[in-house]
């Protein structure tokens, strides 16, 4: 079996594990003291175990159904409609297997609107995209369709038969198929009974099999109808779109909006105490001896927990008869190692000998250099060492002094050195290296080389961790940090806290490791033409970072209380309110309480659509379809907008603050996006509510550093729109922006047919979000769904806008061309995302490729576009040499600590470098404000 390294993930489909553990104990149920039946806890746990012990999966995680509708109930209603109610065994039984799993330390992924089978087939894909080997643990036969070279379809020993590990050829001999997207085909044809999918009526699985043979897919099949006979042909006439709308309800989501953590699924044991008091409660006796090697006493059932008439005894089944046969293994990839490569790393101590060694740094052209420090909170982190490698296989590490006095006077030793701005610095996400030594008072000058970075715009979408650069690129796995300082956790120390000699080893490896990635890293730069956007952009952008996130933000604490208390208030009179119009008392958290009232006692809407366990649905689409026309639903929706306003933002943004400081300092991500946009984290200043009153109030929070300073904010306008026009060249859409024409007006006018003068309110808002929604590739379902208005006029509404627009649709039919033939798109500078799927023969993962084609360059240009304005505009304050910060970056927006003195010198030359940027054949808006606060400014 092909192996692609040693990151080893299983996903695991808890509700068909269950079914299965129900099915294997339903003759011989496992009762224990309590009267408890514990057989699917007991058979779901040996499943567990086999996995962790023969498979030792590096990574792991279980996807659990949830009770709310997917995207399949509203494509098909009687979708599993037909599925008997789930037995007591089960619906007691699963929430014992979420605590077991919990206990286990591995995550439970579940979301409303997916099933579990779409969570793990993106994870899936997304795993198999950053090079690992995935198993998808299931008896499902639907997982096949998204099997591959690196992505299995790992079928549990059961019954006597052995783990079956299916591969693409694997899944293609088992159902006689040419490629496994056909496995989508044969559902579609025969249907599937258990999940109430009708298929196409007289097409079973040999029938469907030889059909495909000779007409490839379902689609295939339909147009070639005229090729059959009798009642075989009047069936496909006749269930045709059944026919496709089956197969639609069997295809596998893999876009659903999860992130792949690698970090979060890693598996690192069991929660210890956890599991046994779990162990104890159920009484598994034989498996706390088995996987503790410590044995609890059998219970005496006392009178009242006697066993029932009909109940089976303990003894039925023991837990050893359900243990699993030994499973097939992949071969795992040899690495080179610290213990297995010819090194040359030296400690360095002491005055003189640090001398010398920054005497031969001084004369290199480069050099890498990486810090060790207390913290990967750079503004928290002290000093521990620093290591430095400037030929390939030798590196130096320097010990710093505990004592912080001590330690500034040795990295004062340093300073000429970090700040000649004629040697290249070197390292891996340098910008954190950077910010360390600026808490010490030492800015890093020169050229900075970041292979975190230069990975990013080889692989947007891949890992960029050094370890797994280092396996992937030169075959070597690094020592590991967890060796030296423990497990993540509470218990976990710090390099402080370990010899010094250890550190020598593990410290001189980074700088030499890294400083080899930049050399194999060179070349491919250049050959993929990223050397300009690499040299001239991404690396100068990382000292502009690193000093806006030195600097933070001022944060208003006494605004966000009293905002804190407004929203508890407002949300108490809300909550009242809805208690008013509902005429009863109810737990306004409750969904199964809240269905219930809005329709048993009030009736909103009569075919309201319940989940699969009966209770009403009542989630954000629900509610909001329900808005305008019952007030019940815009108050249940503004409540818990404050619930949510108030827990994530108004009472968190105070614990973010820097005790040393007084700021909270956001940190930000350059290789995140694959679309070239900057995020951040604590705060994640990009997820800050502008759309409703209250969420923009949070804003009112960001204020400036002193009473001589005020807030300036500058903000692109319409951006993306205008680099549409620009790439385009649709002459209607340049006219409107050259003569700075409302564009959004303008296209009303145009799809409308109407002068600009007599455009209203709702054509302008159906206009704007036509323009948005179409570049995004939005259809006529989608468009509906926004407007809330028929499709037929929404496919209306799109037709006129290509009718009017026609070179927008051009450029984005060439763009999906050029994307098929090339497989990546580019933006204006040359940053690249790959679209491995654009020529897929699964539709969902083709159209997703197709949508990325048209709207990556246009996020990835205007992620370009604002770099090289920060970029601009950093040189110039410091050219100036003004007191004015730029503080913070937010989509298209900077913001400014602007000194009162040069308010109106930033007002005039900020927009100028913004919009002078880069060059387009439309013109840039920039609009700019000022306040006491950033919401006064913005």
């Amino acid at each position: 079996m092909p192996s692609k390294g040693d990151k080893k993930l299983f996903l695991l489909d808890a509700m068909a594990l269950i079914y299965r553990a129900h099915f294997a104990f339903s003759k011989t149920p496992r009762i224990n003291s309590k009267g408890l039946n514990t057989g699917i806890m007991l058979g779901f746990t040996n499943t567990l175990l086999e996995v962790l012990d023969k498979e030792k999966p590096t990574h792991i995680a279980v996807a659990f159904d949830t009770k709310a509708p997917t995207f399949r109930h509203k494509q098909f209603e009687a979708y599993k409609a037909n599925r008997q109610e789930q037995p007591e065994d089960i619906e007691v039984g699963t929430p014992w297997v979420k605590r077991i799993v919990q206990a286990f330390n591995i995550p439970v992924l579940e979301m409303d609107g997916y099933e579990a089978d779409d969570i793990i087939g993106t994870l899936a894909k997304k795993a198999e995209r950053t090079s690992f080997e995935v198993y998808m643990m299931t008896p499902d036969k639907d997982y096949g369709q998204i099997v591959e070279d690196h992505i299995f379809l790992y079928k549990p020993a059961f019954m006597g038969n052995g783990v079956e590990i299916l591969g693409p050829k694997e899944v293609c001999a088992k159902w006689d198929i040419e490629h496994v997207d056909q496995v989508r085909d044969i559902l579609g044809l025969m249907g599937d009974a258990v999940d109430n999918i009708p298929g196409i009526p007289g097409i079973g699985e040999k029938t469907a099999v030889k059909l495909l043979k000779e007409f490839g897919s379902v689609e295939g099949l339909i147009q070639n109808v005229d090729q059959l006979k009798g009642k075989q042909k009047e069936n496909v006439e006749n269930f045709a779109q059944q026919g496709i709308l089956s197969k639609e309800l069997a295809t596998i989501d893999i876009n659903v909006p999860i992130e792949f953590d690698e970090v979060a699924l890693r598996y690192d044991g069991p929660h210890e105490d956890q599991l046994k008091a779990i162990f104890a409660e159920l009484e598994f006796r034989t498996l706390t001896q088995r996987v503790f090697g410590e044995k609890i006493k059998k219970p005496q059932a006392r009178p009242s927990e006697q066993l029932g008439l009909f109940s089976t005894p303990e003894v039925a089944v023991t837990e050893e008869e359900l243990l699993p046969e030994e499973p097939l293994a992949p071969v795992l990839q040899e690495y080179d190692s610290i213990l297995t490569t010819a090194n040359d790393y030296h400690k360095v101590e002491g005055e003189d000998a640090i001398l010398e060694l920054i005497s031969y740094l001084e004369i290199q052209d480069e050099f890498c250099f990486d810090s060790e420090t207390t913290s990967i909170n750079p503004n928290e982190a002290e000093l521990v060492g620093l290591s430095f490698s400037y030929v390939p296989g030798e590196a130096f590490y320097v010990p710093f002094p505990a004592d912080q006095k001590q330690a500034s006077r040795q990295l004062e030793l340093f300073r000429s050195l970090f700040e000649n701005e004629k040697i290249s610095k070197i390292g891996q996400n340098i910008k954190y290296d950077m910010l360390v030594l600026m808490n010490y008072g030492i800015k890093v000058k020169g050229q900075l080389y970041d292979t975190m970075l230069a990975h990013y715009l080889i692989e947007p979408e891949g890992k960029h961790s050094m370890d797994w650069l280092a396996q992937q690129y030169l075959n070597y796995r690094p020592v590991s940090i967890e060796s030296l300082i423990g497990k993540k956790g509470k218990g976990q120390g710090n390099m402080r806290d370990v010899d010094v000699d250890d550190v020598v080893q593990y410290a001189a490896e980074d700088a030499d490791v890294t400083l080899k990635l930049k050399q194999k890293f060179d070349p491919i730069i250049k050959r993929n033409g990223l050397a300009k956007l690499f040299f001239e952009v991404e690396n100068p952008l990382i000292e502009v970072l690193a000093e806006m996130e030195f600097e933070g933000v001022r944060i208003d604490t006494g605004s966000l209380a009293e905002l804190s208390g407004i929203l508890e208030s407002e949300s108490k009179e809300i909550e009242k309110r809805v208690y008013e119009l509902a005429g009863v008392r109810f737990n306004l958290s409750s969904p199964k309480q809240l269905g219930d009232v809005l329709f048993e006692k009030l009736k909103l809407d009569p075919k309201a659509k319940k989940t699969k366990t009966g209770q009403y649905a009542t989630g954000e689409e629900v509610l909001s379809k329900l808005a305008g026309e019952h007030e019940i639903a815009d108050a249940i929706l503004e409540y818990r907008e404050m619930v949510k306003l108030k827990s994530t933002y108004v009472d968190a943004l105070p614990t973010m603050i820097n005790p040393k400081t007084g700021r909270v300092h956001t940190t930000y991500n350059q290789f995140v996006a694959a679309t070239g946009r900057l995020s951040s984290i604590n705060p994640n200043l990009q997820n800050i509510p502008i759309r409703t009153a209250r969420g923009r109030e949070i804003r009112k929070a960001f204020v400036p550093r002193d009473e001589n300073h005020v807030i300036l904010s500058a903000d692109y306008s319409q951006i993306e729109l205008r680099l549409m026009a620009a790439f385009s060249q649709d002459a209607s859409m340049l006219e409107a922006f050259q003569e700075g024409k409302d564009i959004h007006a303008a296209t009303a006018a145009k799809i409308f047919k109407v002068s600009l003068d007599d455009v209203n309110s709702d054509m302008r808002r159906k206009a704007k979000t036509a323009n948005f929604g179409i570049i995004y590739g939005i259809s006529a379902f989608g468009l509906s769904q926004r407007l809330n208005i028929s499709r037929t006029e929404a496919k209306e509404i799109i037709d006129a806008y290509f009718t009017e627009f026609p070179a927008v649709k051009t450029y984005m039919d060439n763009s999906i061309e050029k994307a098929r033939k090339d497989e990546y798109v580019e933006t204006i500078l040359g940053r690249r995302r790959y679209l491995r799927d654009i020529n897929s023969r699964n539709m969902t993962m083709r159209g997703f490729a197709e949508r990325n084609a048209i709207n990556a360059p246009l996020q990835g240009s205007a992620a370009d576009l604002i770099k090289v304005a920060m970029i601009d505009v950093h040189r110039w304050l410091k050219k100036e040499n003004l007191k004015s910060k730029m503080i913070l970056q937010v989509h298209d927006e900077l913001v400014f600590d602007a000194h009162k003195d040069e308010v109106e010198i930033l007002k005039r030359q900020i927009p100028y470098l913004m919009t002078h940027a880069v060059k387009l054949p439309v013109p840039l808006e920039v609009e700019v404000g000022t306040g006491k606060d950033w919401l006064e400014a913005h």
